[in-house]
């Protein structure tokens, strides 16, 4: 089975991390889903992956605290998992490195671009922490960043739910997924797939953005293998 993209942004939310504990993180979902990029790895695709920080903080919750102090801490949350996410890659035998926006010498490298290029020509894995590195950007404009930095040929949203729905799946039985709809629909419907500026920066780069569900056994796979699961927006 060949893979259909040569290198790939894979974005994973912090709350995957924590499986049924909803917070915090369960080692054993961890692994889980390193076993799936393994799978995907293998096939020798190039990966980078940017992880969220929301299974230890979601301080723009808190109206009183300061916006940007709320956005720090997060960054420091995206940190922990990408840690994590690195000891569990070392567990399963895959090389790969901690790259950070925001400098901290003694536990990851900072972030260079023709670094993380190196890397990833090396077939190493970078996990890239701490978002953009400045407040008032999401983790999710971190990954369309990341994406076009590294040049990837297709942004992967890895979630809990396999697809974009014109409603919330969890509350309307009658949602309607779409398999295939464009950047500017995503943007005029206010579909919440990722933020309006992570979508523009995909749109404007012309980097596909594919959302699947993580917890499926297969997907994953499937999306690299060019198969029609989930969503594609482009």
């Amino acid at each position: 089975m060949g893979a259909k993209y040569k290198r790939i942004l894979i974005k994973l939310s912090g709350e995957a991390l924590a499986g049924s504990k909803k917070t915090g993180v369960c080692y054993e979902t961890v692994l889980d889903i390193c076993k799936k990029i393994k799978d995907v790895y293998d096939m020798g695709v190039e990966i980078g992956i940017v992880v969220g920080g929301g299974n230890f903080w979601r301080g723009r919750q808190n109206e009183d605290f300061d916006h940007a102090t709320a956005d720090y801490i997060g960054m420091l949350a995206t940190t922990m998992n990408a840690l994590t996410l690195n000891d569990a890659f070392r567990q399963i035998g895959v090389e790969s490195r901690v790259q950070t926006a925001i400098e901290m010498r003694q536990v990851a490298e900072f972030y260079i671009k023709g670094r993380a290029h190196k890397h990833l020509d090396k077939k190493r894995i970078v996990i890239f922490g701490c978002g953009t590195g400045s407040p008032f950007f999401t983790t999710d404009t971190a990954a369309a960043l990341k994406a076009a930095e590294i040049h990837a040929d297709a942004l992967i949203k890895a979630t809990n739910v396999d697809g974009v729905y014109d409603s919330d799946p969890k509350k309307n039985k009658a949602a309607k997924k779409y398999d295939e709809i464009s950047y500017l629909e995503v943007l005029n419907k206010k579909l919440k797939v990722m933020d309006s500026t992570s979508t523009t920066m995909c749109m404007d780069n012309e980097i596909p953005i594919i959302v699947v569900n993580i917890n499926n056994k297969d997907d994953l796979k499937r999306v690299i293998s060019g198969k029609k699961v989930g969503t594609i927006i482009k």
